[in-house]
């Protein structure tokens, strides 16, 4: 990824989206980026309802309007006033996904940020809405705010399977969090270990395939570190046995970080149908932050 220069934040002006847009400011700060807060107002509705009440008045949808677009600069004022940063601000009503996607290829954005609706349960309805569909079908690097921003990101997990999107989601981390520790995750099974086990291979024998495994990847974790430039007091490297859905995020809390940094799609043609299952595993499930690579 090259440098972040300009970012976008596509807001629905709920609680969850203006957290996105604080976190969006720290990070334009950071990096020196400029910012853009986008709002799609939703009068289709409106439009459906005047065809039921013809008393719906026919200028409420520019009522609508103009008031998204006074919360707008409200937001706006608000980040100049608590992060020091202008941004410019932008009212548009139809199709939310098309017109999110055109206003980012208008504007040349090199990052998304979103809000993640929900939180506990209700995650699991509203993870597939927006946000999910926004992962699927755009091409640049997408942020999911999840968590009030009090900080810059302290801490990274990118999780890697070796495949050339590993190394572009690292890049991706190093230009939206240049100044954050790096935990490079790389989780393993032994390739075709249950059969082994029903075809009776004896348990030392696969212990041994699982050192032989761990050893070969810690050694493409540090090929991977010096081929980025990571420096080696700010870079820890575990490999861990297991489903990589599941620990991913146990060592989002065991490791302490704010942000997971995840690849679009997996190393398989089926992963590329699916969006990712591990990364759609992880967008749900995860408690912190989540930038989706491309």
């Amino acid at each position: 990824m090259n440098p972040v220069k300009r970012l976008l934040v596509a807001t629905d002006l709920s609680a969850p989206a203006r957290h996105a847009a604080d976190r969006a400011a720290l990070v334009a700060r950071e990096v020196g980026a400029s910012l853009d807060l986008f709002h799609v107002a939703n009068v289709t509705a409106l439009e459906k309802l005047r065809l039921l009440i013809a008393e719906v008045p026919a200028e409420t949808g520019q009522r609508v309007l103009d008031s998204a677009r006074e919360e707008m600069r409200e937001l706006a004022a608000n980040l100049l006033k608590h992060h020091g940063i202008a941004a410019g601000v932008q009212v548009a009503s139809g199709p939310v996904l098309a017109e999110i996607i055109g206003r980012a290829d208008t504007i040349s954005a090199d990052l998304l940020v979103l809000g993640a609706r929900g939180s506990s349960f209700m995650r699991h309805l509203l993870i597939g809405t927006t946000a999910e569909r926004m992962v699927r079908k755009t091409r640049w690097p997408m942020l999911i705010v999840k968590q009030p921003p009090h900080e810059p990101y302290r801490t990274l997990l990118v999780p890697v399977d070796f495949s050339p999107f590993s190394l572009r989601a690292l890049r991706n981390a190093q230009a939206v969090a240049p100044a954050a520790d790096v935990v490079l995750l790389h989780a393993f099974e032994v390739p075709f270990e249950s059969k082994l086990r029903f075809a009776g291979i004896e348990d030392d024998l696969l212990a041994r395939y699982r050192i032989a495994a761990r050893q070969e990847a810690l050694a493409k974790l540090r090929e991977l570190r010096d081929e980025v430039g990571l420096p080696l007091e700010r870079t820890r490297l575990i490999v861990v046995h297991g489903d990589a859905s599941r620990n991913i995020i146990e060592q989002e809390q065991e490791q302490d970080c704010d942000l997971i940094v995840m690849g679009k799609h997996g190393e398989s043609m089926l992963e590329d149908l699916l969006l990712g299952s591990v990364t759609k595993h992880v967008l749900a499930e995860s408690q912190g932050d989540v930038l989706v690579s491309v």
